[in-house]
């Protein structure tokens, strides 16, 4: 037996393991040859449809509304045409999923970005930004998504099963990536957003694509008797007059005859998902860090101050350096918070810095409360003062300054009185001495009195008593 028995040998019992029976395989072929007819009236309304309620669930935040997006959406249709187009090297059939596809993904985002131009708000919300940073591990459950669909549409000869079966096993990862790439459209062009959610949805494209190919080949969906349910009037109609004419061209046979050989067609496939690998994988890994770090943040910060003490936990990423940002209501020991950063950035591989801001904890807010709200205390009305009061904070001003100004050739100062007038404070000096003291004497001893005690307005009186004489 050769080698190309014994493969066909083995994909017939592949498909006798998956209950495939080989008189359904032609029925199977025209239902997704039809399946990649987008110029239907139905196949238009649930495309438009699909993209609305997708795109509204998207801004509304709803995984509810989204899921119902994904049950009707027709795209599985052409994208399972592609992976038969491939397996059966059938050039007409991948010409009319390519046309059928283009038309498909144009008029889902032009009609999602026009949904979103027209709201009043355009914020992205966590299901929008959960589509723009697509990883390794997206592209594995497209893969698998690709394999159980067209394992299930080979296993179906149901009528609708071309758009209805794999629409409910793989669309959720087709049409919401697809309203995403609208909504940053729509938003004003952000590019972030469109290039991200275009990443996961050609990463799904091709892995379901990819993953259908391989099945249908495993099946035999490429016998040459399967493919005769299509006549030439069909490939005619789905391709136009004019391309129909130049493929049956003996020169263009040829070529497309090498590039439709299986290793020709392993190695496109596999290009194209090894060149989605890249972006993937750097995904990934920020994924991986921006876990491990979370995580490890997470039991750092637990170690260090109670639970119930943290009200805000931030965290930061960057390529060298690994920021928690903390609002609670303890601060943590100084010591503690040093050995918390080096285990951060030990388990991190960054440099770890840990911001933490106090705030008042719900005791201390309640004690400030009704401080503030109990009444202030009653003020002691001041004191009147008395004559005795105002003698006694009067009498050792005036007695140091008047013995400070009083000139010793003047005579022995005897005493002084204090007193009040009409004119202002009198100020009334007895002194002994040999004779009186002249005019500009006392003029000086006033003028000195009025300067340090700060009161120009004072008055001075001078009673003279003769040395050696008693009154």
């Amino acid at each position: 037996m050769t080698w190309k028995n014994r493969g066909m040998s083995i994909r017939h019992a592949i498909s006798h393991a998956l209950r495939i029976d080989e008189a359904s395989k032609p029925l199977l072929y025209r239902q997704i040859y039809e399946a990649s007819h987008v110029r239907s009236a139905n196949y238009l309304l649930d495309l438009l449809f699909a993209a609305g309620i997708a795109t509204f669930g998207l801004v509304l935040n709803s995984p509810a509304v989204v899921i119902g997006a994904m049950l009707i959406s027709p795209l599985m249709g052409p994208i399972l045409a592609a992976g038969l187009a491939f397996a059966a090297s059938d050039i007409y059939l991948g010409i009319r999923s390519l046309i059928s596809l283009t038309i498909s993904i144009g008029a889902s985002i032009l009609f999602s970005a026009l949904l979103v131009w027209m709201l009043p708000f355009q914020s992205p919300t966590s299901e929008i930004l959960g589509r723009t940073q697509p990883n390794l591990l997206d592209l594995g459950v497209a893969l698998f998504s690709g394999l159980a669909g067209s394992v299930v549409m080979a296993r179906s000869l149901s009528g609708g099963a071309a758009s209805a079966l794999p629409g409910v096993a793989i669309a959720v990862a087709l049409m919401p990536p697809l309203c995403t790439v609208g909504f940053g459209v729509g938003s004003g062009w952000n590019w972030q957003i469109i290039t991200g959610a275009g990443l996961l949805f050609l990463t799904n494209l091709i892995a379901i694509a990819g993953s259908a190919f391989f099945v249908f080949y495993l099946v035999s969906m490429d016998d040459r008797e399967v493919r005769s349910c299509i006549t030439a009037r069909e490939l005619r109609r789905a391709t136009g007059a004019r391309v129909y004419a130049l493929l049956r061209n003996a020169g263009m046979r040829r070529v497309f005859g090498d590039m439709g050989q299986l290793r020709w067609r392993i190695v496109m496939v596999a290009v194209t998902l090894a060149i989605l690998f890249v972006p993937l994988r750097q995904s990934l890994n920020q994924l991986k860090d921006e876990t491990v770090s979370r995580g490890a943040a997470r039991e750092i910060v637990r170690g260090l101050m109670p639970a119930d003490a943290v009200l805000s936990q931030q965290l930061e990423l960057f390529s060298d350096r690994v920021l928690v940002h903390l609002v609670s209501t303890v601060r943590p020991d100084q010591n503690k918070l040093k050995s918390a950063e080096i285990e951060l950035a030990r388990r991190t591989g960054k440099s770890a810095s840990i911001d933490v801001r106090r705030v008042a904890d719900e005791t201390e807010l309640v004690n400030l409360r009704e401080r503030l709200r109990a009444p202030a205390p009653p003020r002691a009305e001041p004191e009147k003062p008395t004559l005795e009061s105002l003698a006694g904070a009067v009498r050792p001003m005036v007695e140091g300054q008047v013995k400070a100004v009083w000139p010793e050739s003047a005579g022995e100062l005897v005493a002084y009185e204090v007193g009040f007038a009409e004119s202002g404070v009198l100020v009334r000096l007895k002194y002994r001495a040999a004779r009186a003291v002249d005019a500009v004497a006392q003029e000086a001893v006033r003028n000195a009195l009025r300067q340090s005690l700060t009161m120009p307005g004072l008055e001075t009186a001078f009673e003279w008593e003769r040395a050696g004489r008693r009154r």
